[in-house]
């Protein structure tokens, strides 16, 4: 039931989401579980009133870097990992028509049999006709994360605020899986971001950001509620501007 009584404070969003978010506690691949949850979350906010674009990573499928360093072509590699993007776009696609959505997968890619082809100008009309939008193949240009993707997407579209969803509760001062002293953040700068180099976004992505004024919350997407809390005005996980 569509719901766009309650106050947001955010009109639209950029959600980007790890590939390896999508595959659950496997190693490899798409747990429907993770990825219909999500879908449920995005169908909230898009019935509250809120236009949703998404990045989708492809680590979940195939990492380009780490097979680099074994000798594979780093271009080839890229390629490669956006063509998982693809994948997961399409996955993400069904899981929100599913729901009831409208959904629209554009890559940056040409590849028309699957998806439509990136057009800033329609993209923002699919969002203003209350449409989801997936952003697959990153940039569509090789050396570049989707992470810069992202930051790329939600600039070009107009977004609020680019949304980055992980498995920790925000940004750290080291790695809380690893060290149980490290202290969360509840607000960055960009600049303090890029000079103690945290593990935000890559230096790119918060570089881009910050010359364009575009804010980044990072939260945890496993915390139930925690998207549409955002969306209320909560300072669910860490703030970057």
């Amino acid at each position: 039931m569509t719901d766009k009584t309650a106050t947001t404070v955010y009109k639209r969003i950029l959600l980007k989401l790890s590939g390896e978010a999508l595959m659950g506690d496997a190693e490899f691949g798409i747990d429907p579980t993770v990825i219909d949850r999500t879908s449920v979350e995005i169908t909230e906010l898009v019935n509250a009133g809120i236009e949703v674009a998404l990045v989708i990573g492809g680590g979940n499928i195939f990492r380009g870097v780490s097979l680099a360093a074994s000798g594979l072509n780093r271009t080839t590699g890229d390629y490669m990992g956006m063509l998982a993007t693809v994948i997961n776009a399409l996955s993400m696609q069904d899981a929100l028509e599913r729901h009831g959505m409208q959904v629209r997968v554009m890559s940056a890619l040409p590849i028309d049999t699957v998806c439509e082809p990136y057009i800033q100008r329609r993209a923002v009309r699919h969002l203003e006709k209350g449409r989801v939008v997936v952003f697959a193949a990153g940039t569509g240009s090789p050396f570049f994360t989707t992470d810069s993707a992202a930051s790329l997407r939600g600039i070009e579209i107009g977004a609020d605020v680019v949304l980055k969803a992980t498995k920790v509760d925000g940004v750290y001062s080291a790695d809380p899986m690893k060290d149980k002293d490290a202290t969360l953040y509840s607000a960055l700068g960009y600049d303090e971001v890029l000079a103690k180099g945290l593990a935000v976004m890559d230096a790119t992505a918060i570089a881009l950001c910050r010359d364009q004024s575009m804010p980044v919350r990072v939260f945890n997407m496993n915390k139930p509620g925690a998207l549409m809390s955002i969306m209320r005005g909560s300072d669910e996980g860490t703030l970057v501007k």
